[in-house]
């Protein structure tokens, strides 16, 4: 009797915590949306406070090298507004040439940061440009994190794979060494604008919508305001649709996105002094104007064909096609060879790695230029370098079933972005995004198939039914796995990525920490001991940082347009000091 009460309350009990699972379950599901955006919020809110730690252990201050020029040129716009600005005449750098700023930068990250400080101005907000300038890349970091998360829903449809993706470039190390609190350089905010267009881009191939064929095109726009980076989506977007034309997936819906995109993003790109007509006769762009061409061809051919549905229209539209594309590619090679159209130094260094190092050496020089290394990949990705492969796996598997353009466009920016990132050490930032999504599409696929048997076991109502070892050995493994990598990424951003090249820190005997402030105080000291109108000679490293701090005019800087400045400070440099001088 007393053996039947005990099997009765064990049956009790695990009916109880059986149903309160299934409860559980269902509240979770009903729940899934509101949790989903907590979530999402969070991201975000990682993104940002993973990346100020710059300021927690140093203080709140502008880092390296290209961003004092940018600082310096943002105070200047919030002074003087836009129209002084792209009319300004810097007299302080390339002594005794000068520079002509609006002509020669891209003015995207100081309009953004100009803005927020008007509009905080405008909200009766105190705040000094500087912090603006600081935070502008955390702040941007959870943009990217958001626009990641819509690029690989999109692609997916499930929100679990934007999720993951979202965490990841939340905290990837490639991404962070550029987007930490201080860090005010151009790749701050074209990361997110890289990420968006190719959202908006894929967004609209799926619908077919004019809406976001402009969007993407307003967003490309900003892109090309931001960074030279956006010759990488002014050649994918084109390679892409060609190859959507040889394997036969062209239709309707990409002609409408493609033939928008590129009209309204050329005209956009006119707009940018910098850019100007390059947009037009450059051999970046060249690729966009002929798959354009090619693309109409293609479509003036299956109109005809359905017109008239010959067999000789349809021998004849090939005709058409294979001439439209052999008269680009010689009108191309007729640019290239004339000197109508050239490549740039670092365009050609991507296509040819060897040739920086015989043609300009200033280019070989810089460390972000040199060839990446294997340890340099697991890094910056750690564990996503594995499921990277499994992500792009999934992303061509069942095309031919049923075709996903999403998919065969992040395979195709995966492809791209790892060799170029190969050549140049400095593109794993544009390697950054299409890593982690691809990894967010192999973990999810993975992890769906192996919880299958979880959602099983909570949804069957079969109390007898057990979990299987192996699926509960990959949900941990992977789990740990991503724990790794919380743990590695949060590291590097703090130790590795976190300190500003202005400011030093080292160890005393005793274990406590010690500030060398050696940059700064040579900076104060030219500016307190100089004339207001020396010029100061110095290796092109330091000229922005001197212009910043000392507010001084000096030989060459950072914008290294003219080499044969450069090579004569340099030269004088390496000289006995009468010669030299």
């Amino acid at each position: 009797y007393m053996g039947f009460n005990i099997m009765r309350e064990r049956e009790s009990s695990v009916s109880s915590g059986w149903k309160f699972m299934l409860s559980f379950h269902k509240i979770l599901i009903n729940w899934s949306p509101v949790i989903k955006v907590v979530v999402l919020g969070l991201i975000c809110f990682l993104a940002f406070a993973s990346r100020i730690f710059s300021v927690i252990r140093y203080e709140s201050i502008i880092h390296e090298f290209d961003p004092w020029f940018n600082f310096r040129t943002t105070k200047m716009l919030t002074r003087e507004g836009l129209y002084n600005f792209f009319n300004w005449f810097d007299s302080e750098s390339w002594y005794p040439l000068g520079r002509v700023i609006g002509g020669t930068i891209y003015p995207g990250i100081m309009a953004t940061a100009a803005s927020i400080y008007w509009g905080l101005e405008a909200l009766l907000i105190s705040v000094d440009i500087r912090n603006v300038c600081v935070f502008l890349a955390p702040v941007f970091a959870g943009f990217t994190s958001l626009a990641t998360y819509w690029l690989t829903s999109e692609i997916t449809g499930k929100s679990g794979a934007g999720l993951l993706s979202a965490f990841f470039i939340s905290i990837v190390p490639s991404y962070m060494s550029r987007s930490v609190a201080g860090s005010y350089d151009n790749e701050a905010v074209s990361i997110f604008a890289l990420v968006y267009t190719f959202y908006t881009f894929v967004k609209s191939i799926n619908t077919g919508s004019i809406f976001w064929s402009v969007v993407c095109s307003v967003s490309y726009f900003y892109m090309v305001a931001s960074w030279g980076g956006y010759s990488f989506i002014i050649n994918i977007i084109p390679i892409y649709v060609l190859g959507l034309i040889l394997i036969d997936k062209f239709n309707s819906k990409v002609y409408v996105s493609y033939s928008i995109f590129y009209v309204l993003g050329t005209i956009f790109a006119i707009q940018i002094p910098f850019v100007g007509f390059q947009a037009i006769k450059s051999a970046e762009h060249l690729l966009s104007h002929g798959v354009f061409f090619i693309v109409q061809a293609f479509v003036f051919n299956q109109y005809l064909h359905k017109l008239i549905g010959t067999q000789k229209m349809k021998v004849l539209g090939r005709i058409l096609l294979v001439v439209a594309i052999g008269g680009f590619f010689l009108i191309f090679l007729i640019l290239m060879f004339s000197g109508m159209s050239r490549w740039g130094g670092r365009s050609m260094s991507l296509i040819d790695p060897t040739y920086a190092s015989k043609f300009i050496p200033i280019i070989a020089s810089v460390a972000e230029h040199q060839a990446t290394t294997w340890t340099t990949y697991f890094f910056d990705f750690q564990y996503l370098m594995i499921f990277m492969p499994a992500g792009f796996f999934f992303c061509c598997y069942g095309q031919n079933e049923k075709t996903n353009y999403g998919k065969i466009f992040i395979a195709l920016y995966g492809i791209l972005a790892i060799y170029f990132s190969c050549v140049m050490i400095r593109l794993m930032l544009v390697m950054a995004p299409v890593s982690c999504v691809l990894a967010a599409i192999g973990i999810s696929e993975i992890l769906q198939h192996f919880t299958k048997n979880f959602r099983d076991y909570f949804t069957t109502g079969d109390e007898a039914r057990t979990l299987p070892d192996l699926s509960i050995v990959v949900t941990i493994v992977i789990g740990a796995l991503l724990f790794s990598f919380l743990t590695h990424s949060t590291f590097t951003g703090a130790e590795a990525y976190s300190s500003p090249s202005v400011i030093l820190s080292g160890k005393k005997p005793g274990g406590g920490k010690e500030i060398i402030d050696d940059y700064r105080e040579a900076y104060y000291w030219l500016r307190q001991n100089t004339a207001e109108d020396a010029k100061i000679m110095s290796w092109w490293d330091y000229g922005y940082q001197i212009t910043g701090f000392s507010n001084r005019t000096v030989l060459v800087d950072n914008n290294t347009w003219n080499n044969t400045h450069i090579a004569t400070v340099g030269r004088a440099m390496s000289s006995r000091e009468p010669e030299a001088y």
